[in-house]
């Protein structure tokens, strides 16, 4: 659908072409084209900006390339929380409709399971961290120290590490040598957990399983596994570059391109266990979601009158 062929076949089939994710797999020059055709056929363009900057990819001048061209050429633009838009209008001069992000885990499940955590399950407390398989914005390795001190220091938690057998397990395609030493390193003290890739029934069970959960980003913009832990009751600890403290309540610690402070996600981590926060009902989340359904209702009216 990103490509201008498509559109010059399909547009009589639809009224706004939204753009969400994916571009970051076309150059600007196709990007361009696809700007042009749909001008050309009368199409409105809306851009969601869930990232400003891509956590896929080690440096930004490609995304920023990518939006350059979208952000100027969009009919209207939406992002997930106020700074987000402030730094739109810094960059590019455009307001954007701050719409926050919706739920994640389906509504009955969130309740399950938020049912199954209230039930308590005896464990003792579990401090989380997932090293996925990777992303270029993940640094797990540079948090781990700080992390097993926040455990020690609370004396009754653990600190649980899951990762894909693609990055721990020596016949993994992106085996991490380095992270796997450092795990082995650790000793009782982390329970490493080594397993496929979860489906979405095992990831909402992980995360309820544990009552904290550590996002290990460098760079980063929004999360919407931060709305997934918001949905089942589970903590958030995030870092300082991006707006993840603006999409709800988390302990922040210093993590970004320039540097990182041990101290900052000690405190968080001890902080997070004191937070008294009440999440979010499932009927509060079915309430959020229709607000955000008539959001986008009214911009795609807006846009076609």
């Amino acid at each position: 659908m990103l490509q201008a062929d498509w559109v010059r076949e399909h547009h009589r089939e639809f009224d706004v072409f939204h753009v969400h994710f994916g571009f970051d797999a076309r150059a600007p020059e196709d990007l361009q084209e696809l700007v042009t055709v749909l001008r050309q056929n009368d199409k409105p363009l809306v851009l969601t900006m869930h990232d400003l900057r891509n956590p896929h990819h080690h440096g930004r001048k490609e995304h920023d390339a990518q939006l350059d061209v979208l952000v100027p050429a969009a009919d209207a633009l939406i992002t997930l929380t106020g700074g987000a838009g402030d730094e739109i209008k810094r960059r590019w001069g455009r307001n954007a409709c701050v719409i926050p992000h919706p739920h994640v885990v389906e509504l009955d499940r969130m309740s399950a399971l938020r049912a199954e955590r209230s039930s308590g399950n005896g464990t003792p407390y579990r401090v989380g961290m997932h090293v996925k398989s990777l992303r270029a914005c993940m640094d797990p390795s540079a948090l781990l120290p700080a992390l097993e001190r926040a455990v020690i220091e609370m004396g009754d938690a653990r600190l649980q590490i899951n990762g894909h057998r693609d990055v721990l397990d020596p016949r993994g395609e992106r085996y991490d040598p380095d992270l796997a030493q450092l795990l082995h390193d650790c000793g009782d003290l982390v329970d490493v957990r080594i397993h496929d890739f979860f489906d979405d029934e095992a990831l909402w069970r992980y995360l309820s399983s544990i009552d904290v959960s550590v996002l290990p980003y460098r760079f980063g913009t929004h999360s919407g596994w931060l709305e997934a832990c918001r949905d089942l009751g589970t903590r958030v600890v995030a870092p300082s570059c991006g707006y993840y403290a603006e999409q709800g309540p988390v302990q922040s610690y210093v993590f970004d391109e320039d540097g990182f402070d041990e101290t900052t996600l000690i405190d968080a981590v001890l902080g997070a266990r004191e937070m008294d926060v009440e999440p979010l009902s499932a009927l509060d989340r079915l309430g959020q979601r229709r607000a955000i359904s008539a959001a986008h209702r009214d911009l795609y009216d807006s846009l076609l009158r």
